[in-house]
C-alpha cells in the first residue's frame, strides 16, 4: 500500500483523491484476495486441495466485515448523535442502546440476531449473512459512537462560533466544519473498529455462515486434522488485518495531505 503516500496531484479536488484512494483500496483488497487463492494452493494438504474453499471463506469475510462497518458507521453517527442530543428521549435511546451492547457479549448478540429477531419482526426475511450483518453491525455501532461522539466533542467551539457568526445556519455548520474535524479525529477509533470487526467476524461461525473459522472448522471435521486448517485460517485472518491496518495508515496520511493541499 505505498503508492498510496504519495501525494496526489495538487490540481486535483479533494472529492477526486478521497475516491481514487478508496479505489486503490478495494483494487489492493480484490488483489489480496487473488493472491491468498493462488497461495494456499500451494500449501500442503489438506490445504491445497481445499484452497478454493478458504478463498470462498476469507471472501465471505471480507463482504461481512465491509456491509457490517459501513452500517456500524451509520449506527454509530446516530447512536452519537443521539447522546449528544438536547432531547432526552434521544439521548436515553442512544444511551440504553450502548450500554446493551458494550456490557453484554457478541456471542450473544449473534445468537439472539439470528434466533429472536425472527420470531420478533417475521417479516423480514435473511440467510445467514443478513442476521450475521445485523448482529456485527448493532456491535461495532455501539463502540462506534463512543469515538464520534468524542470526535464532534473534541472540534473547537471557537470555530462554531467564527462560523455561526459569518452567518452559516446550524446545519452547514454541521456539516462544513464539525463533520469533517470530528471524522478525522474519530479515525484511528473507527480503523480499529473495523480491525477489530473483521476478526469478531468469525463468531458467525455459530449461525452456519461459511466465512473463513467455518471454512477452517468443516476442514478439521472432515479430516480430523485441526492444526493445518486452523493454522491456515489464523494465516488468512493476520494477512487481512495486516492489509486493512496498512491501508488504515495510509488512508490517515491522506487526510493530512489533503489538509496540506487546501
Amino acid at each position: 500500500m505505498a503508492f498510496l503516500r504519495s501525494p496526489w496531484p495538487a490540481r486535483w479536488g479533494r472529492k477526486q483523491r478521497s475516491t481514487a484512494t478508496m479505489t486503490a483500496a478495494v483494487a489492493g483488497m480484490i488483489l489480496v484476495l487473488w493472491l491468498l487463492a493462488r497461495l494456499v494452493a500451494l500449501a500442503p494438504e489438506p490445504i491445497g486441495s481445499n484452497a478454493q474453499a478458504f478463498a470462498d471463506g476469507a471472501r465471505m469475510t471480507v463482504e461481512l466485515t465491509i456491509v457490517s462497518g459501513l452500517a456500524g458507521v451509520v449506527l454509530g453517527t446516530l447512536a452519537a448523535l443521539g447522546k449528544l442530543s438536547r432531547l432526552p428521549p434521544l439521548r436515553w435511546i442512544a444511551n440504553f442502546y450502548v450500554w446493551v451492547i458494550r456490557g453484554t457479549p457478541l456471542l450473544i448478540q449473534v445468537f439472539f440476531a439470528y434466533f429472536a429477531l425472527p420470531q420478533l419482526i417475521p417479516f423480514i426475511k435473511m440467510e445467514e449473512f443478513g442476521w450475521g450483518s445485523v448482529a456485527l453491525a448493532l456491535n461495532v455501532g455501539a463502540y462506534n459512537a463512543e469515538a464520534i461522539r468524542a470526535g464532534l466533542l473534541a472540534v473547537p467551539r471557537g470555530q462554531l462560533e467564527a462560523a455561526r457568526s459569518l452567518g452559516m445556519n446550524r446545519w452547514f455548520t454541521f456539516i462544513d466544519i464539525t463533520v469533517p474535524q470530528a471524522f478525522k479525529i474519530s479515525l484511528p477509533a473507527l480503523v480499529n473498529n473495523i480491525v477489530s470487526l473483521l476478526k469478531d467476524s468469525s463468531l458467525t461461525s455459530v449461525i452456519g455462515l461459511v466465512e473463513l473459522t467455518n471454512v477452517a472448522d468443516q476442514l478439521r471435521a472432515k479430516t480430523y486434522i485441526a492444526t493445518q486448517p486452523l493454522v491456515a485460517s489464523a494465516v488468512i485472518y493476520l494477512l487481512l488485518t495486516t492489509v486493512m491496518t496498512q491501508f488504515s495508515g495510509a488512508l490517515e496520511r491522506r487526510f493530512d495531505i489533503e489538509d496540506k493541499l487546501a
